[in-house]
């Protein structure tokens, strides 16, 4: 995959995947036309795609403009990329090839947008690539979980929130989505875990059961229902909770949908709403502002760090860092190459990437003033590894 290296490129093209691979970058003809007229009425501002980042997240921050979304979707499309091609090496005996992961990876682009915080992270791609993979991990965790279940355990294991998610994006009005969360709230008091099997084959109630069920449902829908409601039979319980599962189920484990579908060049029936340019307000606001200087600061100072950081290694060090991430051999390799014990070269690895991490961690507690968690590190390790394939990439 050959990087994408101009703004306009950056922010209105799309990887391609074919036979489980990149293929090539698309255009998409709106977003080129938009960044392209934000460039032209934005002589002052920077030239940076972080400044551009910053600037589209803020207009899908405070507008939730899909036009911003789409820019920061096509920016974020090697992180997308990269996740997927790390998640599918990981789990190597999954169902799912690389385009079904970059289709789950781009799927998750608004959940990234939400929980990132410009005011601690000081690059969104950088953020992005420490999270997806984590998003993704969570996803392959519920489908698995969605799809050994019985219906019953399903609704069982389910939080109330991940319930009325599951009802919302469904489509159901909210007079129905009462009703059904009053039925799954009967069955979840009345179905005991005690089925042979373990939790995740629960069976369907028996008749009894469904009984119960029904009659606590229409002691309390006076009382839990805002709305007037007729008395509901077994039948109708039986089929409220079958047809929530089933929500349920399509909210934890969504259909994998081609990524392959080639962009369109007639833009004739597509409209985005341009943001107003004739006010330069945002783009001035963000160039006042101090958080984007001391993202771009910090950004820095962790360059600064690493490098710094990597000239106290070894001269054997550096060069068992140099041969395994800029001329990608393996620990095997390097050890012919370089006529040195297996053990020695794993050590000095694994030393080499402590050191870095632990001066990562160090500085984030020194300049950001963050407590470190177990989670956090993870994401650190992760970062410093791309941090590693980046540098050494560009010695190459």
């Amino acid at each position: 995959m050959h990087p994408r290296r101009e703004i306009t490129e950056m922010f209105s093209t799309f990887i391609q995947v074919e036979s489980d691979r990149f293929s090539k970058w698309l255009i998409d003809i709106k977003l080129r036309r938009s960044i392209q007229n934000c460039l032209e009425c934005s002589e002052k501002v920077p030239n940076s795609e972080n400044f551009w980042a910053l600037y589209w997240y803020k207009h899908w921050q405070e507008q939730s403009h899909s036009l911003a979304r789409m820019h920061l979707s096509a920016y974020l499309q090697e992180p997308s990329y990269w996740s997927a091609k790390k998640t599918i090496a990981r789990f190597t005996h999954s169902q799912y090839n690389l385009a079904d992961y970059f289709q789950m990876a781009n799927a998750e682009i608004e959940t990234i947008l939400k929980n990132f915080n410009s005011e601690k992270s000081s690059s969104l791609k950088a953020y992005a690539a420490m999270a997806i993979p984590s998003r993704l991990k969570d996803i392959l965790r519920q489908r698995k979980e969605a799809d050994i279940c019985t219906n019953w355990a399903l609704l069982r294991k389910i939080s109330k929130k991940q319930f009325l998610e599951a009802l919302e994006q469904a489509g159901l009005s909210p007079n129905n989505i009462a009703q059904y969360r009053l039925a799954w709230t009967c069955f979840k008091e009345l179905y005991v875990q005690n089925q042979p099997g373990g939790t995740r084959a629960l069976p369907e109630p028996e008749r009894q059961l469904w009984e119960a069920i029904t009659n606590l449902y229409n002691r309390e829908r006076q009382n839990q229902l805002t709305q007037p409601t007729p008395q509901c039979t077994r039948e109708k319980i039986e089929q409220w909770l079958t047809q929530a599962a089933i929500y349920v189920r399509a909210y934890l484990y969504p259909p994998i949908n081609s990524l392959n579908l080639a962009i369109s060049e007639d833009d004739a029936t597509i409209t985005f709403d341009l943001p107003d340019l004739s006010s330069d307000s945002l783009i001035a606001e963000m160039i006042t502002e101090e958080d984007a200087q001391n993202q771009q600061k910090q950004q820095s100072q962790i360059q600064t760090v690493l490098l710094e950081a990597l000239q106290n290694f070894e001269v054997k060090t550096q060069e068992i860092l140099k041969l395994y991430y800029q001329q990608e051999l393996t620990q095997a390799e390097i050890v012919q190459r370089l006529q040195m014990s297996q053990p020695t070269v794993s050590r000095r690895l694994f030393k080499a990437r402590e050191s870095l991490l632990s001066a990562l961690v160090q500085w984030s507690q020194d300049t950001l003033n963050i407590s470190v968690t177990s989670n956090l590190i993870k994401d650190m390790s992760t970062a410093l590894e791309e941090w590693l394939k980046v540098k050494y990439g560009e010695s190459s």
